[in-house]
Order: C-alpha cells, then sequence, then structure tokens
C-alpha cells in the first residue's frame, strides 16, 4: 500500500484507527475454545466487527508463536481473511525483527512476499545493514521502533550525547538516511504526550504508528494535538481496549462499540485539518 492511498483511506472512512489483534487463547471468551481453530474464530469476528471503524490491523506475532505450528496457522488465516473482506486495509506484522543482512533479508522475505503483508515493525539497535534489506520492497513499509510507551524506555531512549541529542532523535534523524516517508513510519507511544512535538521536529512528515491509547493510558485528544500532520500522519493502536472489552458471548458486539467510539473522536480530529 502507498503512502496515498493509506492516506486516501483515512480521509474516506474518517479513521486512524488500527486494531491490534493480540489474541491469547487464555483471554478469549470460553465459548470459543470449542472451536477447531479458536484464536482464528475470535480474529474472525473482532474482524467483522470493526472493520468499519478501522483502517488497519496489526496482530502481534509474539501471540501467535506462543502456540507452534497451531499459532502460525491462527496467523496466516487471520492475514488470509483480512485481504479477502477488506482488501484495503493497512496489515502490520508486529514482530519487532532486526538482525544482520542476511537474517533480516529472510525476515523481510517471510513477511513481505510469503504473508504479503503491507508493512513490519523493525528494530534499530544493530544499524542500517539491519533494517535495509525491508526497504528493498516496494509499497511495503518499515516501521521503526522510535520512543516507545513501556516503562524500561527511559533505559535507553531518552539518554543523550554530548551534544544533547537524544538517541530516539537520533535513531529518527539517522534512519531518514535509509528510507523516507513513503516508506517508513515510527513506533512512539500514546502515553509520550507532548514529547510528540520533538518526534515531529525531527519527522514532521512521516507517518507514526502509536499504540497505547486506551488500556496503556495514553490520550487521543494529546496525540493528536502534537502529533498530527496536514496528511494525518498517525495510525493510532489500540488492541486490548476493543478486543478484550467483554468475555462474554457478546465480545464482538462490545469491541464494534470501543472501535465505533474511537472512529468518531478520530473523525472530530479529522475535521481540525480539512
Amino acid at each position: 500500500m502507498t503512502r496515498e492511498e493509506l492516506i486516501k483511506q483515512i480521509f474516506t472512512k474518517k479513521t486512524f484507527l488500527c486494531v491490534g489483534l493480540d489474541t491469547d487463547i487464555k483471554k478469549i471468551p470460553q465459548h470459543l475454545l470449542s472451536a477447531e481453530d479458536p484464536i482464528f474464530a475470535f480474529n474472525k469476528q473482532i474482524i467483522d466487527a470493526t472493520a468499519k471503524y478501522c483502517v488497519a490491523y496489526k496482530p502481534n506475532l509474539a501471540f501467535y508463536e506462543s502456540m507452534g505450528v497451531k499459532g502460525l496457522i491462527s496467523f496466516e488465516k487471520t492475514i488470509n481473511y483480512i485481504k479477502g473482506i477488506c482488501p484495503n486495509h493497512f496489515t502490520i506484522a508486529d514482530a519487532k525483527r532486526g538482525d544482520i543482512g542476511n537474517t533480516s533479508c529472510m525476515y523481510a522475505r517471510t513477511f513481505f512476499e510469503e504473508y504479503n503483508l503491507d508493512s513490519l515493525t523493525v528494530a534499530p539497535y544493530m544499524g542500517e545493514d539491519s533494517v535495509s534489506p525491508f526497504l528493498q520492497y516496494e509499497g511495503k513499509w518499515v516501521i521503526l521502533l522510535a520512543l516507545t510507551s513501556n516503562k524500561g524506555s527511559n533505559d535507553f531512549q531518552l539518554t543523550e550525547d554530548k551534544d544533547g541529542e537524544r538517541l530516539f532523535e537520533k535513531v529518527i534523524r539517522t534512519s531518514q538516511k535509509w528510507g523516507n516517508e513513503e516508506n517508513m513510519m515510527y513506533v512512539v507511544g500514546a502515553t509520550q504526550g507532548k514529547m510528540f512535538e520533538d518526534i515531529r521536529n525531527v519527522a514532521p512528515n512521516h507517518f507514526l504508528l502509536v499504540p497505547g491509547v486506551g488500556a496503556q493510558g495514553g490520550s487521543l485528544q494529546e496525540v493528536c494535538k502534537y502529533g498530527m500532520t496536514k496528511d494525518c500522519g498517525l495510525l493510532v493502536n489500540s488492541s486490548r481496549g476493543i478486543i478484550y472489552a467483554s468475555n462474554g458471548k457478546d465480545f464482538a458486539d462490545v469491541a464494534a462499540q470501543k472501535a465505533q467510539e474511537l472512529q468518531k473522536q478520530m473523525a472530530e480530529e479529522l475535521e481540525k485539518i480539512k
């Protein structure tokens, strides 16, 4: 998916919501456990319920890999289902890959050729040659970890060099030599609030994938105030706040309600930049 296509979807549907499919067999409703593939059964109903309120889906690989081959089959079925019923949705493999060049080439082949996903989250710690293999695919995106929402982000990401540049700023500035706003996004946690201003100082036009709204306490309005661009420039992810809003038989209906609530707020924010 190109940048222009993504922007068109956002303004047409009046949403920049990404639904995170962090599907845990221990958290899905009990009545689904008798299904042939409980994980896929859950995901299918979540997708059916939320597709009209979002522009992207982000399955987190750890939740599928934890179940071995069965989990990867569920993952593949989920991806194929998204492509089948909502082919214009942006797909993100949240796998946080990144390794020496030949290994990254294999990761890129896995997610961009075998699964044909639009994008992949990548850890930048090993530098240019660990990231560049993912950037060789036209129409595919690298989503680079920059400033995350977890407590431990302070351990490394905010450290400063002798010139006062923080590590996350160096990651963003340096990585723009490898890719551009047509094929690279950055992960910035919603809980960072006003720090989005600092992000926009070094990446004024790149899209940002923003987890942490909802269960993690991030404010959508604050993210938009400091991080939104004329093209929107945001994909705001919600996982637990949508998919686990209910653990009863009404889980899909409640997920739809939660997604719609966020979509309405996002539509209001998009009106401000028209």
